[in-house]
């Protein structure tokens, strides 16, 4: 009897010692699992910005004005020397392919959130974008004045990472673009954004 007590006794310290203390305990993480993507995303934004900034810097001034044609002329010199300055750009360089899985989790989450919102927010977007055939899915690639530009809800755009004043998020049918709205000019895009 009394070594049975003794064995359990040793199998119970035995069975303690082996168990994670509460300081080794992992704790639930609060950290979001997509900062790291985030981050990049935006690092990589940040750098076209700069980069835009930086050889505009060189054109003239556009001056305050009503006139469609001297508002197109500047549009254009600035796209034209932007282009020049990321000739390699190519898809992908901005929405990797990382990237886009996080998108298209976070739109997903968006589109098909309860009490209507993603229904709504859907709609809203299926609504309003051009259809595919209308704008030319190519990196720097001047947006067409004549295609409309969609509109991204609120609650949508809350989802997605911050982007620098000039720079958007549209639609165009199920696909999503980074636009340049400064330049006029197709940024980046990721196909099949949307479901």
């Amino acid at each position: 009897m009394r070594n049975s007590i003794y064995s359990c006794l040793l199998a119970a310290f035995a069975v303690a010692a082996c168990a994670p203390s509460a300081a080794q305990t992992p704790k639930a993480s609060n950290v979001n699992p997509d900062a790291g993507l985030v981050a990049e995303f935006t690092k990589k934004v940040d750098a076209y910005v700069k980069l835009r900034n930086s050889v505009t810097g060189y054109a003239p001034d556009l001056k305050r004005t009503e006139k469609p044609g001297e508002i197109a002329v500047a549009e254009k010199s600035m796209a034209q020397m932007v282009r020049g300055a990321r000739a390699d750009a190519k898809r992908g360089d901005i929405f990797t392919p990382a990237t886009q899985a996080m998108f298209r989790r976070l739109l997903h989450s968006q589109l098909t959130k309860g009490g209507g919102e993603g229904a709504d927010n859907k709609a809203i977007i299926k609504d309003d974008a051009p259809e595919p055939k209308e704008v030319p899915f190519k990196v720097n690639a001047d947006y067409p004045k004549e295609a409309p530009l969609s509109t991204v809800p609120p609650d949508v755009l809350l989802a997605l990472p911050k982007l620098p004043e000039d720079v958007q998020y549209r639609f165009v049918g199920k696909h999503l673009l980074l636009y340049d709205a400064k330049a006029n000019l197709i940024v980046d895009f990721m196909l099949n954004a949307i479901a």
